[in-house]
């Protein structure tokens, strides 16, 4: 994973230009967060899913690149005092707070613009069917049917009493589209057909729940030393989650079985799989 964030890390940073102009700003604020550290899992899923069918890596890192800048955007709009007002993501100062508030959305947009320029390049796949496909996907994931969809339905969850269908439907949306299409994009790049795509869905839906439970406890029981952001705000804004449901340890165990889970999606791609089958281990073990 660390490889990969390194490889990943070079690309974005090529591909965020520097001036000398005023609206120099604006890449300062993208680069800034694009390079504010984390665990670059979504790069990693996209980059050993396209091991699976040999997909050049300059091909895998571009798709890579591209859904990292996606989350980006979406993290520094969830930061936003209109959103979760936070101060802090990845132990450093939030975007709007190193920067201010119109440049924190600004740099959002240009990184969400940015992302489906790299996919539609050529140098991302030769066959144009292909750059289609994966800017579809990732529409899809990325807007109102899924990460965006999600953020709302978030936003309204505080007011709102849910239960277990109705948390996993909002994560599903809100983290589990892009994680899916991180594990699916590597398919689509290697032109595979619907039933392996169909597997690799099934392993990234079991991983994204997975992720979120442990996104919950770390919430619930971490530090902010720890995480990198602040904790128990779920907490304070009486949202429903996971763990207010299941209580620290069902959660915990839900978790280590959806993992385990995932991995058994995999079995088919024998050894080249282990990588896949260690990050759904890795998910719920992790302490950020």
């Amino acid at each position: 994973m660390a490889e990969a964030a390194g490889k990943v890390n070079a690309l974005l940073t090529s591909l965020i230009p520097h001036t000398d102009a005023p609206e120099n700003r604006l890449y300062d604020a993208m680069r800034y967060s694009s390079m504010a550290g984390g665990k670059r899992l979504r790069p990693f899923l996209v980059i050993q899913g396209a091991s699976l069918f040999n997909v050049s890596e300059s091909c895998a890192l571009r798709a890579a690149a591209a859904v990292e800048m996606v989350h980006t955007y979406s993290l520094i709009h969830d930061d936003l005092p209109a959103m979760d007002n936070a101060d802090l993501r990845r132990g450093k100062a939030t975007c709007h707070k190193q920067f201010d508030e119109a440049t924190a959305v600004l740099a959002g947009d240009a990184l969400l613009t940015l992302a489906f320029g790299v996919l539609a390049d050529p140098k991302t796949h030769g066959d144009p069917q292909v750059r289609c496909d994966l800017i579809a996907s990732l529409a899809h994931a990325a807007g109102a049917l899924g990460m965006c969809g999600g953020q709302q339905f978030d936003l309204m969850a505080e007011k709102m009493k849910l239960d277990m269908g109705s948390i996993t439907r909002l994560q599903r949306l809100k983290t589990g589209e892009l994680i899916a299409w991180s594990c699916e994009a590597g398919a689509i790049l290697g032109k595979q057909p619907a039933e392996i795509r169909h597997r690799l869905q099934l392993y990234a839906h079991d991983l994204g729940l997975a992720f979120q439970i442990a996104d919950d406890l770390l919430d619930a029981e971490g530090s902010e030393a720890e995480v990198g952001k602040s904790v128990g705000r779920d907490a304070e804004a009486g949202k429903a989650t996971f763990v207010s449901i299941l209580g620290i340890e069902r959660a915990r165990a839900q978790a280590a079985m959806l993992a385990e889970q995932a991995a058994k999606h995999l079995d088919l791609f024998g050894e080249k799989g282990k990588l896949l089958r260690d990050a759904a281990r890795f998910v719920v073990e992790r302490r950020t």
